[in-house]
């Protein structure tokens, strides 16, 4: 049985314990710091506890020998010290960062990785799936136009005046209202800011808005540079978010004091697990001489993983990297180095056991808005 050793217990970590014990294929050692975490664990066969303070380097480098791969559920500033230990153990290593900076640090350790330990950053939705299926979409194209990449995770009961509430990491969501975001433009990558470039859509009738977030590409841009016009992605919310976010992060200058606006956050809007996930991908290009357009897009809502509820995100984000590991395991990933999402074939993951958990007919309730190109429309969206 596959020994992984699950750094972190918060919302999502939990999730991935959940799904790779419940296969019955992985034995899974949880660490976190805080006890009470380990409290949202019930008992279940293959998941063990071990309280460990990530910051406490001889601790945490005697973990991480023994087990054979490491997953990484802590916020992102951890990770470059786990990658490195992960490296000089031998272990292939796994994690869910949609900083660019940290991932950058991850590429240059795995550049030293030994035959048959692999390096995989931005193992989850966004980054992580939303790469898997754009890169899956351009394939039927003989030359590119443009890639647009949107998602959004969101309550489904939206009450307040934010129009949203908790659902993940609010240092993530902080990342990425704050950091500079990659896009590409007339064929070349470059930086744009984000909380900028407002768009309004409609899906199945609700109005959305997205705008530039951080992040979410994970290595789109390098891989895709010189070969499309324009590549960009952006976060959906519903109407009338964007523009508080703008007063919070700009107008208030809170972006620069990021501790007073995770305080914020924290104290002041609610966790909820009643969510949907919205992804929205369109990929615009040439084929037969002829300019083509294909949409995909799936609202994924929560499901009961063993008989414990998980919301939307947990799903989503934990089986993109549940998937992940289960394909290196399966010999299916690139078998040493840094592997990017993109490397991974979508038919692969999505007939995965918990790549499945993205589609119309695997366990989860997803809404399949759009097929697949060789597939027939059901309905229609605007952007």
């Amino acid at each position: 049985m596959h020994s992984v050793l699950l750094l972190g217990c918060g919302k999502i970590g939990r999730a991935i314990a959940r799904l790779l014990a419940a296969s019955g294929d992985y034995r899974v050692c949880v660490a976190d710091a805080d006890q009470k975490a380990f409290g949202h664990l019930a008992e279940q066969a293959n998941i063990e506890t071990l309280l460990l303070d990530a910051t406490d380097s001889d601790k945490l480098s005697h973990a991480v020998r023994e087990h054979d791969s490491i997953v990484s559920a802590l916020s992102y500033r951890f990770n470059p010290t786990v990658a490195q230990l992960a490296l000089d153990s031998g272990k292939s290593y796994f994690d869910l960062t949609e900083d660019i900076q940290t991932t950058r640090q991850v590429r240059q350790i795995a550049a030293k990785a030994a035959p048959g330990q692999i390096f995989m950053p931005q193992c989850g939705l966004a980054p992580g799936f939303i790469s898997i299926l754009a890169y899956h979409l351009t394939r039927s194209f003989a030359a590119l136009d443009t890639i647009h990449m949107r998602v959004g995770a969101l309550p489904k009961f939206p009450s307040s005046e934010l129009r949203y509430n908790l659902t993940w990491s609010t240092d993530g969501l902080i990342n990425e209202y704050c950091n500079p975001c990659e896009a590409i433009h007339q064929g070349k990558q470059i930086e744009v800011l984000p909380l900028e470039g407002l768009e309004h859509f409609s899906l199945e009738g609700v109005q959305y808005e997205a705008f530039n977030t951080s992040g979410g590409l994970g290595t789109l841009c390098e891989t895709l540079e010189g070969q499309v016009r324009e590549l960009n992605y952006r976060t959906i919310r519903y109407v009338g978010h964007h523009d508080l976010a703008v007063f919070l992060v700009n107008e208030l200058r809170l972006g620069q004091r990021r501790e007073v606006l995770k305080d914020v956050l924290e104290k002041a809007v609610p966790v909820t697990y009643q969510d949907v996930v919205v992804i929205f991908c369109t990929v615009t290009g040439w084929q037969w001489d002829q300019l083509v357009q294909i949409t995909d897009a799936r609202k994924i809502y929560r499901t009961k993983v063993d008989g414990h509820p998980l919301s939307a995100i947990q799903i989503t984000t934990a089986a993109g990297l549940c998937a992940a590991l289960d394909l290196h395991t399966a010999g299916k990933l690139p078998s040493s180095g840094f592997v990017k999402q993109e490397d991974i074939d979508f038919d692969e993951f999505i007939k995965n056991r918990f790549g499945g958990y993205y589609d119309s007919e695997g366990p989860v309730n997803v809404t399949r808005i759009i097929g697949h190109p060789e597939g027939e429309s059901d309905d229609s969206s605007d952007t």
